[in-house]
């Protein structure tokens, strides 16, 4: 399995983003880490080889994106999958028929698609609890819950859930703790800090930050559970190609100069929108209004891109989206380039209609994910699109 170099814990988040799991290639001394484009490694005997012997298992390529991302992350272990769902599918085949999980009832789409359509199919059970309250997620607790999975923030209601609070119910109940981070990144927050036993990322969003490849990667701290991961990983094999690898192994580089820049462009857009449209029609952890403003404050060292506007109606939605013209109608989001989508009918395609509505999902509702542009030029999108909404 792929442990960190101890020593890039010494450095602060720009460093390691820059420099942790990658040394200069030793056979030319490359900065960069070079594309490993082989499938297999040459052995001197039997059970004798450089510590490589098949690429699935293995590519160095890959380790270094495995190692830099683990350290971001504050772990020890990382596990590059071939995309998010794939990370996801291999982290629940560390449980087996008659296992309960505790989930949140917010979470991306296609997380609730796999659960509900595939993987209930082979004996795991679900409950599907509002992690707002610590108390009912504690009340969904079995003797057979074996973990406890949460999204914060939310996509794409934008819902924050307490992960020191969720940490102390999975203890009890000898359950894992599963964070999906995939919207905060490591720059604005933590959750094996929080307790935490595994943090997983969807790489095709804001790890890689530029739209160019698809990937997963989860991190963990404990030796055990890096050791069983590794066995699903090599046995499943959803691993990623190495040229994807170094794909977002490029993007970490500046994951905390974009971090900066789609928070300063989230915090001036939402502000705009607030003035625009009202505080019932304006969802960012980031306004003084949001219900869980105080928990972001606390819990996540800035508020991010990500934002949801209820416009109320699918007539307005559509509207709005066809108008748009530097933010772009697409699936996914954390690119450099500002995106919006339509999630009762993407995101959350696959989810029943009567289930989207009771947890506040509507099909006026359009996501924002704001990129890296000049905000001015993000406000002034939205005006027009806006107008007469």
């Amino acid at each position: 399995m792929t442990r960190i170099y101890d020593e890039d814990l010494a450095g602060g988040m720009a460093t390691r983003a820059i420099h942790a799991g990658q040394r200069p290639d030793p056979v030319s001394g490359a900065i960069m880490t070079p594309l490993y484009l082989t499938s297999t490694y040459v052995q001197e005997s039997i059970g004798v080889n450089k510590g490589y012997e098949y690429a699935r298992g293995k590519n160095p390529t890959r380790q270094a994106l495995e190692r830099n991302v683990a350290t971001l992350e504050g772990g020890k272990h990382g596990f590059a999958f071939s995309s998010g769902m794939g990370c996801l599918d291999s982290i629940m085949k560390l449980f087996r028929a008659g296992d309960h999980i505790v989930c949140g009832e917010n979470v991306y789409g296609g997380t609730f698609r796999l659960f509900d359509r595939i993987l209930r199919h082979f004996g795991l059970s679900f409950t599907y609890v509002d992690t707002d309250d610590p108390q009912r997620v504690a009340d969904a607790m079995t003797p057979s819950t074996r973990a406890l999975l949460v999204e914060t923030p939310t996509n794409p209601l934008m819902r924050l859930t307490d992960l020191a609070a969720m940490s102390d119910i999975a203890k009890r109940h000898q359950a894992l703790l599963i964070v999906d981070n995939t919207f905060a990144t490591p720059i604005f927050q933590r959750p094996l800090e929080l307790g935490a036993d595994i943090v997983w990322h969807s790489t095709t969003k804001y790890i890689n930050g530029h739209s160019d490849m698809i990937g997963g990667l989860a991190v963990v701290l404990e030796d055990e559970l890096a050791d069983r991961l590794q066995f699903i990983l090599n046995a499943a094999g959803a691993v990623p190609g190495p040229f994807d690898a170094w794909l977002a192994l490029r993007g970490t580089k500046t994951l905390p100069l974009r971090m900066k820049q789609h928070d300063l462009n989230g915090r001036a857009v939402a502000a705009w929108l607030l003035e625009r449209l009202g505080e019932d029609r304006v969802i960012y952890p980031g306004l003084a209004h949001h219900p869980h403003h105080e928990l972001a404050k606390r819990q996540m060292s800035a508020f991010g891109g990500m934002m949801t506007l209820d416009l109320k109606t699918i007539d307005n939605a559509r509207t709005f989206l066809e108008r748009v013209r530097v933010f772009s109608l697409a699936e996914s989001l954390g690119g450099v380039e500002s995106l919006t989508n339509h999630p009762f009918s993407m995101t959350h395609g696959s989810v029943p209609s009567e289930i989207k509505i009771a947890m506040g999902l509507n099909d006026g509702m359009v996501r924002l994910s704001c990129g890296i542009e000049d905000a001015e030029d993000l406000i002034a999108d939205l005006d027009g699109a806006l107008e007469g909404i």
